[in-house]
């Protein structure tokens, strides 16, 4: 039973990863309202019903791939936070490399883009909140116990941060030009930070 058991769940991941790879390629290409719950199917070589069982349906599916794409950002950020030892330059590596993200084509087009059509605005920001608010306050409460930023409550600066970032984010997805509107969004942050600070320096 251990290996019929084994195989088994070896299918369906399978299955959930050809769902997902292909719902990803297809909501990037053609977008989540052009895309049908048959085209998925077809397209992945499986049946109506593998998509239904595994992710209820077509909304299902995006909002998976969705939190697939929030979670790799979100590693990313952390990990580019971890690699730097001044808190200082935490922050900015933490900001810098989230705009990054923002300009990558699978991200904005599925998160920024698609991501509030699809799942509507309380969802997407509630998705969007579980991935990033943490990082926010924990970055924030490291400037203020460092004594690099003026002291407030950190949960508050963290949501202040954390809207300021948002907007950018979708400006920069609907941008003609992302890589420059992600430049301009640097800059305005980095201000935006340094005004924070507890000392000109």
């Amino acid at each position: 039973m251990g290996a019929v058991k084994s195989l088994r769940e070896t299918y369906a991941e399978n299955t959930r990863r050809v769902l997902m790879q292909t719902g990803l390629e297809l909501f990037v290409q053609r977008g989540y309202t052009a895309v049908s719950a048959e085209e998925l199917v077809q397209a992945a070589g499986l049946s109506r019903g593998a998509l239904y069982h595994h992710f209820d349906g077509k909304r299902g599916l995006f909002e998976a791939v969705f939190q697939a794409q929030e979670g790799a950002a979100s590693r990313r950020v952390a990990e580019a936070v971890a690699a730097q030892s001044d808190p200082w330059q935490q922050a900015v590596a933490g900001m810098e490399t989230f705009l990054d993200v923002c300009c990558q084509r699978e991200y904005r087009e599925i998160v920024l883009l698609q991501g509030p059509i699809a799942l509507g605005w309380p969802h997407w920001r509630e998705l969007d909140r579980q991935h990033f608010a943490a990082l926010l306050v924990d970055a924030t409460t490291r400037l203020i116990d460092a004594g690099v930023i003026l002291e407030r409550p950190a949960e508050l600066i963290a949501a202040a941060a954390y809207g300021m970032l948002t907007e950018l984010s979708l400006t920069i997805a609907a941008a003609d030009d992302p890589a420059q509107a992600r430049t301009d969004a640097s800059a305005l942050v980095r201000s935006l930070l340094t005004g924070l600070a507890a000392t000109p320096d």
